[in-house]
């Protein structure tokens, strides 16, 4: 994935989406009837409390479509440790536009800036192993690449970005497969996926079982998720995967997930797992606390 995902068509079109959510076809009343037509503004965001921030830049793109005289004084960048009361981004220009924009900016960064603060505490859990944190697909509809792109600011990795670009084969998958050369298991659907799309696609299988791993590992797998698997039987299968070697010599990654916190996460990057993905980076955490406070200029 893009270091920077703001020149993404996705992106300008969410902009979009959430200015309009905001405006309707009526426009923000309030300011019709209370600001005044020249009047400017200069703009403040600080924050509020201890965190990592991502999507400051998202403020220049709000604005742009609001009014294009905006001008951006400061902004910090992504994955920039802040503290309270710290100068996050600043503005100035056009009254109206400047208040229009501020609640549709701020949402958006200080979403991200909750998913990069989460993900930097998570990766500081796992300092010192080879474990690397990912996130999943638990996104909000249509914020996928900024909250893929909010991951990495806090540290993190980035699992496949949607269907089209990885292989995942899941349970609901495997049930709804006939039986083949390798059974109607794991395995089967490793071989019938490198059969149907060949060699240069990234194939991840789930596992329920440590009995399923050697066989998905022969059948072809690049990765394996060890899918609610307890730190002990982690431990087991990195001892199973080091002695079966994959048919062309490659390392076949594990990975934990499914009911893993921030206390339990320590316990399974010293089992040996190489990632653990963590879907409560997208679809659960809080924002970071973000405020903007305006003073009229001359």
């Amino acid at each position: 994935m893009s270091s920077d995902p703001y020149h993404h068509a996705d992106v300008a079109a969410l902009v979009r989406l959430a200015l309009h959510e905001d405006l309707r076809w009526s426009g923000d009343l309030t300011c019709q009837a209370v600001v005044a037509p020249g009047r400017r503004l200069e703009a403040t965001v600080r924050a509020k409390e201890p965190g990592v921030v991502c999507g400051l830049p998202l403020f220049a793109l709000v604005y742009a479509e609001l009014d294009a005289a905006i001008a951006v004084h400061g902004c910090a960048a992504d994955g920039t440790r802040v503290g309270p009361g710290d100068v996050v981004w600043r503005g100035s220009g056009d009254a109206a536009a400047i208040l229009i924009g501020e609640r549709t900016a701020l949402n958006l960064a200080q979403r991200l800036s909750g998913t990069a603060t989460a993900t930097a505490r998570y990766v500081a859990e796992v300092a010192g192993t080879r474990t690397r944190i990912l996130d999943t697909r638990k996104t909000a509809p249509g914020m996928r690449l900024l909250q893929k792109h909010a991951v990495l600011a806090g540290g993190g990795a980035n699992h496949r970005i949607g269907l089209y670009d990885q292989v995942l084969i899941k349970d609901n998958h495997i049930a709804l497969m006939p039986p083949g050369p390798f059974g109607s298991g794991p395995a089967e659907a490793v071989r019938r996926t490198r059969e149907r799309l060949g060699g240069a696609v990234v194939v991840q299988v789930e596992i329920e079982r440590l009995d399923d791993l050697e066989p998905v590992i022969r059948a072809g797998a690049d990765l394996v998720l060890l899918d609610n698997m307890d730190p002990s039987l982690v431990r087991q299968a990195v001892a199973r995967r080091d002695a079966c070697p994959a048919p062309d010599g490659r390392r076949v990654e594990l990975e934990a997930s499914g009911g893993i916190t921030q206390a339990t996460l320590r316990a399974f990057a010293e089992a040996g797992a190489d990632r653990i993905s963590i879907g409560a980076l997208t679809h659960s955490v809080p924002s970071l606390d973000l405020s903007m406070r305006c003073r009229e200029l001359p």
